[in-house]
């Protein structure tokens, strides 16, 4: 299909095209390392129940990743324009099936996500300068949700609303806070490898397995566990898409984004391959299946408890520049569904003076700061992460329709090992979605209603659109 036509330059102001590639790599990276890395290990862990397994999955969870942003990276040659994966989708799909997508973007997957990072910025934060901040002030139950307010809760909301702001007021702004805390980032986790590896108390006897240890999973339970860990894995993987969804602020974004994508993402996939090494030298398998702050855990085993205690800075500053990629990337799929007149019109429009779309990253930051408060965010995201999965099959899917829609659409990078490795994506995420069917079937079947609920919506806002926003003939 054609695409829905644009709003014109004469009708408003245009997004502003500020991001360099290394902005661009940035936004990436610091939106993918985020609270993820941090947690899951524990989870992991004990569904698999073997250190080998436990550092092999990591491998497999960069390499699916790797293999995803192959594809995408041709896709973002093509369309390199706001809203990225929404875009994508609506050239080879059509309208209704990318809607949905952004609806649940919207409605869950990245507002939620913006929620979850900015409690577990608020969490680590106040940990370790104002425990007392956790406790709240007025606490009550209403229907699912658990509404308290606490100290703990206006940093979260505060730290939302102060990004957004920043957001509103230029892209570049954003980007540079995005760039500061990425690099913090980094030279944290380099401190804690390396420092770790040359002088830490860490014992490389923690890889071999334990007698301590339960009998791991064989065969088919052995699979079995590994699909399901790779749930945690592919979730702290999340995010490199969004470069994508900014690519209308990227110079020359046609070649930035496609090299962006693969540079992130490979760069990605080494810093968490060394930091669960470091967790396994640090501790027993035993003692990770068990903790549920194993960074604080495997810096306290190898220095102190002081560094432990330190280190839940690094957690902080992890999940807030995490948001403060999530924040400026995500509104601008809102914006791109706005511009084709299938969500609120107020979105599609730009700010004269800053050039941003503010009212999307308004509404985005509404949205959040109500998810953080009523606290229903995280059992939202279980089943929106199933969704997710299934969206970039079909985003890597439409890699093959659109070689065939549109043949002869310059692609300024094209899909390395097309058409195996992509093929190769689809069959192994595809079987990764039966095995997480079978196994999670509620958070399955969860997700799915969460995305068909937009339908209606999308009849809504596609019959109230103005002439300028129907596809053209």
């Amino acid at each position: 299909m054609n695409a829905p036509a644009a709003i014109t330059p004469d009708a408003q102001p245009s997004l502003k095209k500020e991001l360099s590639l290394l902005d661009a790599a940035m936004l990436l990276v610091g939106g993918v390392i985020g609270s993820g890395i941090f947690l899951t290990a524990g989870q992991i862990a004990t569904s698999l129940r073997r250190p080998d397994i436990f550092i092999l999955i990591w491998i497999a969870g960069g390499a699916i990743s790797l293999l995803a942003c192959f594809a995408v990276a041709e896709l973002g040659g093509m369309f390199p324009q706001a809203g990225g994966q929404y875009v994508f989708l609506r050239e080879a799909y059509g309208e209704l099936p990318a809607f949905l997508y952004g609806w649940m973007i919207f409605a869950v997957v990245q507002t939620g996500t913006i929620a979850a990072l900015a409690v577990g910025f608020a969490q680590y934060f106040c940990a370790v300068l104002y425990p007392a901040a956790a406790h709240p002030w007025i606490s009550f139950t209403l229907g699912p949700a658990t509404i308290d307010l606490s100290p703990q809760k206006l940093v979260a909301v505060g730290g939302i609303i102060v990004l957004t702001a920043l957001n509103v007021f230029g892209v570049k702004k954003g980007s540079i806070l995005v760039n500061i805390s990425t690099y913090l980032k980094f030279a944290a986790i380099a401190a804690l490898v390396l420092f770790g590896l040359a002088i830490g108390r860490g014992d490389w006897s923690h890889f071999h397995q334990s007698a301590e240890l339960a009998p791991p999973p064989v065969g088919t339970d052995l699979l079995v566990a590994f699909g399901v860990g790779l749930i945690a894995v592919l979730f702290a993987f999340d995010g490199w898409i969004y470069v994508t969804w900014a690519a209308g602020e990227i110079q020359d974004a046609a070649r930035a984004v496609p090299r962006a994508l693969i540079i992130g993402v490979s760069t990605v996939a080494i810093v968490y391959l060394a930091i669960n090494v470091i967790y396994v030298y640090a501790l027993p398998l035993s003692v990770i299946m068990k903790s549920d702050a194993v960074v604080k855990d495997a810096a306290t085993a190898m220095f102190s408890a002081r560094v432990g205690n330190w280190l839940a800075l690094m957690v902080a500053v992890s999940c807030f520049g995490a948001m403060a990629s999530a924040i400026l990337c995500t509104a601008r799929i809102f914006y791109a569904m706005a511009q084709d007149g299938v969500f609120l019109e107020r979105m599609a429009r730009v700010h004269p003076k800053f050039r941003t779309p503010a009212f999307s990253l308004i509404a985005q930051g509404v949205w959040s700061a109500i998810l953080a408060i009523i606290g229903l965010y995280d059992q939202l995201l279980t089943y929106a992460i199933f969704m997710m999965i299934v969206s970039y099959v079909a985003t890597v899917g439409a890699l093959f329709v659109l070689r065939r829609k549109l043949p002869n659409h310059s692609r300024p990078y094209r899909c390395t090992g097309y058409p195996v490795l992509p093929a190769i994506y689809i069959l192994l995420t595809s079987i990764w979605t039966v095995n997480t069917i079978v196994a999670r079937p509620k958070e399955s079947l969860g997700g799915l209603m969460l995305v068909l609920i937009g339908i209606p919506g999308y009849f809504y806002w596609s019959r109230r659109r103005s002439p300028a926003n129907l596809p053209q003939q």
